[in-house]
């Protein structure tokens, strides 16, 4: 089976698609990841993922980080391999927040 591919994003693409209506950032680090350094969205650790995915149905276009795009990149296609995100944009940031630092 093929599953929707998520988008491979950079991180002055970032801004300009998290300010398209209906977008979300979700950073998929650990907690006290994101408790330590975050560019802002929610927070739901790849761990996570699947038992709150219901959290990001109301977004379109998702957009998954984490420190370095490895979690990010699981988490997107993850996502898109639920029914309900088949037909959402996902975006993952390609090489993750340490790019910005």
């Amino acid at each position: 089976m093929t599953y929707p591919a998520y988008t491979d994003m950079s991180l002055p693409e970032l801004d300009s698609v998290r300010r398209q209506p209906g977008a979300v950032v979700v950073d998929v680090r650990d907690e006290w990841e994101f408790d330590e350094f975050n560019i802002g969205g929610i927070n739901i650790p790849l761990a996570d993922i699947r038992t709150r995915r219901d959290e990001l149905l109301p977004y379109d276009p998702i957009i998954v980080l984490c420190t370095n795009g490895v979690r990010s990149r699981v988490a997107a296609k993850d996502l898109l391999r639920q029914a309900e995100f088949a037909r959402k944009t996902v975006y993952h940031l390609h090489g993750g927040i340490v790019e910005s630092e």
